[in-house]
């Protein structure tokens, strides 16, 4: 039998499943809408900060980078491939989509696109250094404020959200694991890894968790 703390964390790691139509019915949607696509154009937004700071972006951004050097597509566009094929991990792990599912594939990468074309490239170490900060803290952030809409995860958070499920463990512990995982992958693709990605991939699960308890929007229902 799990122990009360284990039972705890359990509770307090990942919100109640709902399915698309309980999504949709649930309460607070004029409020939970709008944070979910702020969520995902922040969160895209901040993967061109840190791609342009050249000190490591994260995990996912390095595989997108690797897939579009071997393909030849735009950093955005290898970006949303990655969040279709990432998908099809869903079914082992019974995941619940959402419409924050589909619109993750569709806004972030394209933000990403969008961001590059007016963030200029910084001109000094202190700038990229800046930058680098500045994605963190958007990335982390942005991540909890959609995850927090309760529409759904997004592919690669759907990964996190069915591991911790299972497992039982911590969003920290599964989601640092998913990040070095996907760290490797991207570099032996030929992804840009620096000393930044490292630190996003250890630093990326406790700030995520961290924020969600302020971001996630408290629905009927939820003490059951």
């Amino acid at each position: 039998m799990a122990s009360i703390s284990q039972q705890n964390s359990r509770r307090h790691s990942v919100t109640r499943r709902m399915t698309a139509a309980e999504q949709l019915r649930a309460e607070k949607k004029a409020w939970r809408f709008p944070q979910l696509v702020v969520g995902l154009v922040g969160y895209g937004t901040s993967l061109t900060f840190l791609v342009q700071s050249s000190l490591g972006a994260s995990s996912w951004s390095v595989l997108a980078e690797g897939i579009s050097l071997r393909s030849g597509m735009t950093f955005g566009w290898a970006t949303n491939l990655t969040a279709v094929a990432v998908l099809l991990c869903w079914i082992p792990l019974r995941e619940l989509p959402g419409i924050g599912t589909f619109l993750n594939v569709v806004l972030v990468g394209t933000s990403a696109d969008v961001a590059a074309s007016f963030v200029p490239m910084p001109a000094s170490l202190p700038q990229q250094l800046g930058y680098f900060v500045l994605g963190l803290l958007m990335l982390t952030f942005f991540d909890a404020v959609y995850l927090g809409a309760r529409f759904g995860s997004g592919p690669r958070d759907g990964l996190m959200t069915g591991a911790v499920r299972i497992t039982g463990r911590p969003i920290w512990m599964v989601r640092t694991g998913i990040e070095v995982v996907v760290l490797a992958a991207g570099w032996i693709l030929g992804g840009t890894v620096g000393f930044g990605t490292l630190l996003i991939a250890f630093c990326m699960g406790p700030m995520v968790q961290s924020f969600l308890r302020f971001t996630t929007v408290r629905l009927a229902g939820d003490h059951d």
